[in-house]
């Protein structure tokens, strides 16, 4: 069986850091943009899971 490595790229949470960080600027640049529309494009941009997208989703709705 083949072992996941304990080491990565990022740290642990540095991609939905970085993802929310994005999200964020886009909704003040792009108010005529859809909250879908601009959650697709910061998923693909950083690789999210659909779990990550969820959790995106329920952060910033909690902001309004």
């Amino acid at each position: 069986m083949r072992k996941v490595p304990d080491t990565t790229i990022y740290p642990p949470g540095d991609k939905i850091t970085k993802a929310m960080r994005e999200f964020s600027l886009l909704l003040d640049e792009h108010p005529e943009k859809s909250r879908q529309q601009l959650l697709a494009e910061v998923a693909l941009r950083f690789d999210l899971s659909p779990r990550e997208c969820v959790f995106l989703e329920r952060h910033f709705s909690r902001l309004e």
